[in-house]
């Protein structure tokens, strides 16, 4: 019943600690876009895409207890973190869940800034289009974040290497 959540936990008690809604937002997402099983919808929203699903699972997590979030005032913003609970843990081994190379993968992701899963969750948003439309429609919906041409093209780059796992296998 629970499974989709457990998931999620699955991927808290693999990296340790999450910092950041948003980041967790696009780690979820660029999981998913790499054939892992997380079923979320993701929309694209201000900050790239979004899915309230997810939004809910965290929040019913936190509810039962078996995920922390921790809310950080950071002058001026709020930062939250991420973790499983000791409950959380008892109650994953309940499932038993199959994600190959999910270690390596999610901790390369978290290793990255928001700033840059940002952009690369929204380069494999547009993954439909060619890579010239890719850019050009980053261009526009990022227009704010102020992607330089060299961020652009590592961030291709790093998707690519998603692609084919070459970052973790």
């Amino acid at each position: 019943m629970l499974e989709d959540h457990a998931k999620v936990m699955m991927l808290l008690q693999t990296v340790g600690e999450i910092i950041g809604r948003k980041k967790l937002q696009k780690i979820v997402f660029i999981l998913q876009k790499l054939n892992y099983p997380f079923q979320e919808k993701f929309q694209f929203h201000f900050y790239g895409p979004y899915s309230e699903e997810l939004t809910l699972k965290i929040e019913e997590l936190c509810n039962l207890s078996f995920i922390s979030e921790v809310k950080e005032n950071k002058g001026g913003y709020h930062q939250y973190r991420y973790q499983l609970t000791g409950e959380g843990e008892v109650f994953l081994k309940n499932y038993d869940i199959h994600m190959p190379e999910l270690r390596a993968c999610a901790e390369t992701l978290d290793g990255e800034s928001s700033r840059f899963l940002e952009l690369v969750s929204t380069l494999l948003y547009f993954d439909d289009l060619s890579e010239q439309a890719v850019v050009e429609k980053v261009k526009i919906v990022k227009q704010r974040q102020h992607y330089r041409d060299e961020e652009i093209h590592r961030g291709l780059g790093y998707v690519q290497q998603l692609k084919s796992k070459a970052l973790w296998c």
